[in-house]
């Protein structure tokens, strides 16, 4: 029994110490491409959830109408549906201004 409290407060205490752990950022920072297609491309690629579509300027006219900062502000923060960091939480900052950039290109 004794053996068994242990093991359980061995596995408690590692998954309570995972779900704490910050993110890490790589070591080599990745090209906006590689962000926009692992974290960004499947809302912002279709429009899904009414995620404004890169590459088409009309969805993002509003978006910018605050400034770049401002939308960068909102990327950090997430706004509507989209989640804080677009679910990239170990993008730098410049990771994330590049992707944005990337989707910006009309």
């Amino acid at each position: 029994m004794k053996r068994r409290s242990l093991l359980s407060a061995c596995i408690l205490v590692t998954v309570a110490a995972i779900s704490v752990a910050p993110a890490t950022t790589p070591a080599t920072p990745r090209s906006a491409d590689q962000i926009y297609q692992s974290f960004c491309g499947a809302c912002h690629g279709t429009g899904w959830n009414g995620a404004p579509i890169s590459g088409i300027e009309n969805d993002w006219t509003l978006r910018l109408g605050n400034g770049f900062d401002a939308m960068f502000a909102n990327v950090k923060q997430g706004l509507n549906t989209m989640p804080p960091m677009g679910t990239c939480t170990d993008c730098s900052d410049a990771e994330l201004k590049a992707a944005i950039e990337l989707m910006l290109k009309f």
